[in-house]
């Protein structure tokens, strides 16, 4: 059986933190890397035995890498404060473990969104690799929408992941624009330019996939709404790039 190090990443996690540490029992370690909490989210996690190292914030990307890089076994789970591991996608991984066969493994995340877990659409299944050998995988240095990069073919669990997110739809909108914002600088610095044909398009192309071909109408009203606010994502993400790129253009001379 190989030893599992669960590792979060924290920052003014209190209220969650304690039904995400719950559902990590049946790891050999939880590590928690937190970065500047106030509201005593290094005391609860220290009461439930997880190792607490307090660092400087990096960036999602670099500062869940450094976290992996902290835990004391190769085999690493990656789940954040307001997610929740269920019985069965916990069995699925100890059962995997005895004797992997992929040095990496994706499972299913659900996603609650106003009062309600998302059954399709964007809210699920929401495929997550958050289970590797980090002798073998890595991950990636982006600061956000950060992912696992995996040498080799990825393994799928049964089980589901839960997001259990708290947020109101006014933070969720907030972290949204601080999203499109982060995204849009990350395109613009590969060189990528905004145009008027992806402001248009993308929002709509996304509509259609996940709102039709995903059947997020099944989930009504929530399924509706969390659709919507990712056309917005994207709308605004190319709406930032095209400001960047017309603000860099010379003045033209007042009449």
């Amino acid at each position: 059986m190989r030893l599992l190090s669960a590792v979060l990443i924290t920052c003014d996690a209190a209220t969650q933190l304690a039904a995400c540490l719950d559902s990590l029992a049946f790891c050999d370690e939880i590590l928690v890397v937190d970065s500047g909490s106030a509201d005593g989210t290094v005391e609860l996690a220290r009461r439930y035995g997880a190792r607490v190292i307090e660092t400087h914030w990096r960036g999602f990307g670099p500062q869940k890498q450094f976290a992996v890089e902290q835990a004391m076994h190769d085999w690493v789970l990656c789940i954040d404060a307001d997610e929740r591991v269920t019985p069965e996608l916990a069995a699925a991984i100890r059962a995997v473990l005895s004797a992997p066969t992929f040095t990496a493994f994706r499972f299913a995340r659900r996603n609650r969104f106003m009062g309600r877990y998302l059954r399709h659409g964007e809210g699920y299944p929401d495929w997550s690799l958050r289970l590797f050998d980090r002798r073998q995988a890595r991950w990636s240095s982006d600061a956000v929408h950060e992912r696992v990069i995996a040498e080799g073919p990825v393994g799928t669990l049964a089980g589901d992941l839960l997001h259990d997110s708290a947020e109101s739809l006014e933070k969720y909108l907030e972290k949204q624009n601080r999203y499109s914002t982060l995204t849009a600088e990350a395109a613009l610095a590969r060189g990528e330019q905004g145009s008027v044909a992806r402001l248009l398009l993308s929002p709509l192309a996304r509509f259609v996939k996940f709102y039709f071909l995903r059947l997020g109408f099944l989930d009504g009203v929530p399924g509706l709404v969390h659709i919507l606010i990712g056309c917005y994502a994207s709308f605004a993400k190319h709406a930032k790039m095209l400001a960047a790129r017309f603000s860099s253009l010379p003045s033209s001379p007042a009449p």
